[in-house]
């Protein structure tokens, strides 16, 4: 590709394509950050202020914890956590130790987690005593696939504390508080080099099982740079003069980057929450005066459905964004009608921690567009049958992306690497076109994963599952359109012959225990027979093609 690229000329003043793009470890971006902005709020949560000092020491105190209990460099520690202080303080704690890091979701369910700990190697989780995580957690130790879990008290965060659950009377349990008592910081703490590995982040398709993402240190913290070139640069954000909402699940690379990181390395304030509910966060703009807002498209699609919406004071917003998932051009209209605001978003997926398109804050209305490259990135498409030839403004083909902030693979998967890279760029699998003025538009998905309420939903998860029930004979599962979620699993399924009728509560309570909250199908229907290829494979093509033609009936009647 050669520059000046047709984006460009879009980028907002202050900003340019390549300007220089700083990478360092995760602990030296924390400890910069702790030297800045010392007694700056670093993190406000349930109305209690944790200091850049205080979060500093807490993770000194985590990370020779951990160091004491045997965890050290290129080991893998396992965090299963929520938005609670105890993530950044065990996510720094553990990276400070030399180790890399998996997350994992309180959505999945235990065979997932299972999964993910067994590929990543992780022996070690540290998790809290909300709700049946402790639980799960303990479980997953009885059955061989821990040899300890720690356990955070969320009751030394203060009030309200609900939810709170008992220890496990169990070998190998200990709590968060006996496991860190007498840990003492050692003189000099590990090195650790900006290509080790940080994290490794599972994600997927529908062809096997989901993969680890091997992303560095150098990877995630380019990403922090890139956004805060493009941000600060551009006027939208102002460093150690913001409040940034955190509704968005910091075990999710988008949070992750956009608010830890970003928010820490830059001296903001991070209003923390376990979980969103539309009042709170507008009590939280109304009140806190928070002034950016990083949401995924559920979000905003619950706040401008309030009824009373348009007589909030929404006046301290400088910047709100949506992300994780396509947003309705629908949704960001009325948010403008109502705020006079545009809200923004862009582009970006696990693999490139997840730095890619922006939309600028000035520029052309492209409806549906994802906007343009930020700086330092490389992006364009290519053809479908020919991933090496690039292909021009209008044609659709392939997304690739070439940057600091990609991954160079996934964890013990060579071949799946090896396939994902051609001329030196990651294929995203997403399919779409550029148009003349550099815009990027994404027009379908090359894998059949789902993207509900901005999380990663794998069919193959799903339809093992389904299998399992003794009623069904063959299953297929696609994504629909969901005015909520953006996408919802629809589960197409045949019976064994004989087998008693199956519906859609049935089935969910089938799959209570076996698949997440966010991957639960939401629509069934029941077939004589699912369509097939021509030689014999089942086929979602045609199931896709209906869920689309019944999508336009009910749009153009």
């Amino acid at each position: 590709m050669e520059r000046p690229f047709a984006w460009e000329r879009y980028y907002p003043p202050g900003v340019s394509w390549d300007d220089p793009i700083w990478t360092s470890s995760v602990p030296a971006l924390l400890d910069k950050a702790v030297a800045d902005h010392r007694d700056r709020t670093a993190i406000e949560y349930r109305e209690r202020e944790m200091s850049f000092i205080d979060l500093g020491g807490l993770v000194d105190q985590a990370a020779a914890a951990l160091m004491a209990g045997g965890i050290k460099r290129g080991q893998t520690l396992a965090l299963y956590l929520p938005n609670t202080p105890f993530h950044p303080v065990c996510f720094f704690g553990g990276l400070k130790t030399g180790a890399r890091i998996v997350m994992l979701s309180p959505l999945d369910a235990p065979r997932e987690l299972a999964y993910k700990l067994n590929d990543s190697g992780a022996r070690v989780l540290i998790t809290v005593n909300l709700g049946d995580m402790a639980q799960k957690a303990a479980g997953l130790l009885a059955d061989g696939h821990l040899d300890r879990v720690i356990v955070c008290d969320d009751r030394d965060l203060g009030a309200p504390g609900d939810g709170v659950s008992r220890l496990p009377d169990q070998a190998g349990v200990v709590s968060w508080r006996e496991f860190a008592r007498g840990a003492v910081a050692p003189d000099v703490w590990p090195e650790v080099d900006v290509e080790d590995i940080a994290l490794l982040q599972y994600t997927g398709g529908t062809t096997g099982r989901p993969k680890g993402a091997i992303l560095t240190h150098a990877n995630l913290t380019a990403a922090t740079a890139i956004y805060e070139t493009w941000q600060d640069g551009n006027g939208s954000t102002v460093p150690g003069e913001e409040k940034v909402l955190c509704y968005l699940p910091l075990f999710h690379i988008y949070a992750l980057t956009v608010i830890l990181l970003r928010q820490v390395r830059s001296g903001n304030e991070i209003l923390m929450r376990l979980r969103f509910d539309t009042q709170s966060a507008l009590r939280d703009i109304e009140e806190k005066r928070a002034t950016i807002f990083y949401g995924v498209p559920t979000m905003w699609i619950a706040i401008t459905n309030l009824p009373d919406i348009d007589t909030r004071d929404l006046s301290s917003l400088r910047t709100a964004s949506s992300g994780g998932a396509p947003l309705p051009v629908e949704v960001g209209r009325r948010f403008t009608e109502l705020t006079g605001m545009k809200l923004l978003g862009g582009w970006g997926m696990t693999e490139s921690s997840p730095a890619g398109t922006n939309l600028p804050s000035e520029g052309p209305d492209k409806p549906g567009s994802i906007g343009i490259p930020m700086p330092g990135l490389e992006m364009g498409f290519v053809a479908l049958d020919d991933p090496i030839r690039e292909l021009g403004p209008g044609e659709t083909g392939e997304m690739r992306i070439r940057g600091p902030n990609v991954t160079r693979g996934y964890w013990n998967r060579p071949e799946e690497t090896e396939a994902a890279f051609a001329d030196g760029y990651f294929l995203t699998g997403d399919i779409g076109y550029m148009d003349e003025d550099g815009f990027f538009f994404l027009v379908d998905r090359k894998k059949d994963m789902i993207l509900s309420g901005g999380f990663n939903v794998y069919p193959q998860v799903i339809e093992q599952a389904i299998y399992e029930h003794p009623a069904v004979a063959e299953v297929l599962v696609i994504g629909i359109d969901d005015a909520y979620r953006g996408q919802s699993a629809k589960a197409f399924v045949s019976l064994r012959e004989g087998a008693d009728a199956l519906s859609l509560d049935a089935l969910q309570a089938f799959l209570a225990e076996k698949v997440g909250k966010h991957e639960m199908p939401q629509h069934l229907e029941i077939r004589d027979a699912l369509p097939r290829t021509a030689v014999g494979k089942l086929s979602k093509i045609a199931l896709r093609d209906e869920a689309r033609a019944k999508a336009r009936e009910r749009n153009d009647p």
